[in-house]
Formats: C-alpha cells, sequence, structure tokens
C-alpha cells in the first residue's frame, strides 16, 4: 500500500510542476490546495529537495521549485526516494534485496514467484511513467 508521506509527495510534486517555469511555490499555498498538512508536507519536500527533484528559495518570493522538467522524473524514482523498495518482500527487490528467514529455498517458494510477477509488472508502470503523465 502507497503511504501518505508518498501519495502526498506525487500531489506536491505534480502541483509544483503544473507551475510555469521557475515559479516558485510556498509550502502554504501547496497545502491549502491539496489539503495536506503543512508540517508533513515541509518535511515531505524536504526529502523530495534532497533528493534533487525541487529546488528551494528563501527569503520574500521564496518557496519551491523544479530543478527538473517533468518528463525527466520517472516515477521509480520519485516512488523509491518517498516509499523505499518497491518490491512487496525484500526477497524480490532489485535494490534491497535480504534474504527472508522462513524461507529455505526462494526457487521453490511459490510466494517468491507471485512477487516476481507482482515487482515486474510494478516496475513497468512506474518505468514507463513521469511526473509529466501526472500533471
Amino acid at each position: 500500500m502507497l503511504s501518505k508521506k508518498t501519495k502526498y509527495g506525487l500531489k506536491a510534486l505534480a502541483f509544483i510542476a503544473r507551475q510555469e517555469k521557475g515559479e516558485k511555490v510556498q509550502i502554504a499555498t501547496i497545502s491549502e490546495s491539496e489539503n495536506i498538512s503543512h508540517k508533513f508536507l515541509e518535511s515531505i519536500l524536504l526529502t523530495l529537495r534532497k533528493a534533487g527533484f525541487l529546488g528551494a528559495k528563501k527569503g520574500k518570493g521564496g518557496g519551491y521549485y523544479m530543478l527538473k522538467e517533468a518528463s525527466e522524473i520517472k516515477m521509480t524514482d520519485v516512488i523509491r526516494t518517498l516509499e523505499g523498495p518497491i518490491a512487496m518482500l525484500p526477497c524480490v527487490s532489485l535494490n534491497y534485496y535480504e534474504k527472508c528467514d522462513d524461507c529455505p529455498d526462494e526457487d521453490a517458494c511459490s510466494v517468491h514467484k507471485l512477487m516476481i510477477q507482482v515487482r515486474d509488472n510494478t516496475l513497468q508502470v512506474l518505468r514507463n511513467n513521469t511526473l509529466a503523465d501526472l500533471v
């Protein structure tokens, strides 16, 4: 299940991406428009800024702005930044692999096989969509 942090992060990125290029948007504007708690949104935008999706300017006329074109921002990158692994189980994760303690043989595990299919299909959808597709 997608966390509220990720859902709100996607909504905030889409809101900022809809602005004129280089236009700065204040947290209060996004918070009010998207119905997201100001404090929670602040921490989400900080994470997105640190990951290189957004820039920020303090002071009068300041706010958040896009550092990249929306078409250059893949959903896989945003989801991994905000949510962590895309795979539902660590034993099928491409970037965060961990062997399951309760599974003696991954190759014989029916859950493992199913989760690989889920992961692959999810990755296909996320790789084929960018922020521009949300906007």
